[in-house]
Order: structure tokens, then sequence, then C-alpha cells
């Protein structure tokens, strides 16, 4: 007997060699073949320093440029930064907010913040976005910004505004990590 079954990448090769140790003395083949498709689980992490035009172009590095894929949207963020997301990911965002009740105050203010600066794009052949005016005047993103991966998501920070972001929350990283995490969730319990 024969399974053909559709994977990606290494974690896949993992899981055939496994595969293939259970089920070694017996007459069944275990197949992987390479599905072109992504995992569905995207992991942003990261740190980088960038340079935004006149123009307001700003060049995304490589490996963010393949986990969010040619649709993504730049909005406002929190903390005065802006907030990239995948399309996936976005979708599901945007979905929930349709869940607000629309006769609650700070939902419809939410909403009207964060969709109105919400704009769909794509990358330029040498892997910028142009970013805009009303998004580059609220994050305050001047000739040095920083690109962090948080996640699901990129933020782009103006350098200063990071700089001020991480002094002032650095010293305060164990007490932040004990206000959300209970004590067995880093041994994974």
């Amino acid at each position: 007997m024969l399974w053909t079954v559709k994977f990606d990448s290494l974690f896949f090769y993992f899981l055939e060699k496994v595969f293939t140790k259970l089920i070694f003395n017996s007459n069944i083949r275990v197949a992987v073949v390479e599905s072109g498709e992504k995992w569905g689980i995207i992991m942003l992490m990261g740190e980088y320093y960038h340079t935004i035009d006149d123009k307001g172009r700003i060049i995304i590095p490589s490996k963010f440029r393949e986990a969010l894929g040619n649709d993504f949207v730049v909005t406002r963020g929190l903390e005065e930064c802006l907030f990239v997301y995948p399309k996936p990911h976005w979708d599901k965002i945007v979905s929930k907010l349709n869940q607000l009740p629309f006769t609650k105050k700070d939902a419809r203010s939410f909403m009207r913040f964060f969709l109105s600066g919400a704009t769909a794009m794509e990358f330029d052949k040498q892997g910028r976005i142009n970013i805009t005016s009303p998004l580059i005047s609220y994050a305050d993103l001047k000739k040095n910004c920083v690109i962090v991966g948080v996640g699901d998501r990129l933020e782009i920070w103006s350098e200063e505004k990071w700089k001020d972001f991480y002094e002032g929350n650095k010293n305060d990283l164990s007490d932040i990590a004990e206000n959300l995490f209970d004590s067995n969730w880093m041994a994974g319990d």
C-alpha cells in the first residue's frame, strides 16, 4: 500500500522519517510530496533597521516578505507604530471587529481608528512598500525606522519611538512576564 501525503518543508521530511521508522516492518510505504503551499502558521520575528525615503518607500526584509505573501495590509497600530498583517490574519481581525456592537462608543472609536488608516499593499520590484502620508504622520516616520516581527504581524516604528519604547520597558520585562504568565507557562505545562 502507498500513501501519498502532500506537505511542505523540513518538518514534513522529519515526519516522513518518523513514519518510515514506525511502519518499517509493514508493507505500508509513505511518499511525501511537496505541495507548494505554506503551512498556514506565520511566525514573524526579528528586529531590522531600515530607512524610509522621501516618497514614503521602505524596504521590508526578505524573510518578512516571504511570510507576508503578495497581499497584506498596513494600518495604525498601538503605541504610535504601524501594524502590518498578512491578508489571512487581517481578514480574521476584521471579522472579529465586525462582531463588536456598534452601539458601544469604544467599539466605534477603535474601528474608526484602526480601519480608516488601513491600506492594502504589495511589494514593488525592490521589495519596498509605499506607506501613505497619514500613516507616516501617525507613526512619525522620518528617515530611520525599525521593522519588528511580533508573531502574527510586523510593526514599523520610527527609530526614536522604538528606542523610547525599548528603554522604557526593558527593565520591567520580568515584571511584565510575571503579570502575563503563570509560573508553569515557561515549563510547558
